[in-house]
């Protein structure tokens, strides 16, 4: 039978997986409050 607990202790995670999640969270992405932010900007003539 399998020791799951055991299983777990013994779990490594796979490189690949890692220097995925490094690239992911290191990534400066735009999102839709980026888009909006700029669009009022430029509706108000770049006054903040």
């Amino acid at each position: 039978m399998i020791n799951f607990e055991e299983e777990l202790k013994n779990f490594m995670p796979s490189l690949e997986v890692e220097e995925a999640e490094a690239a992911i969270y290191n990534h400066d992405m735009t999102d839709v409050t980026d888009i909006i932010t700029e669009i009022l900007r430029e509706a108000r003539g770049g006054r903040q």
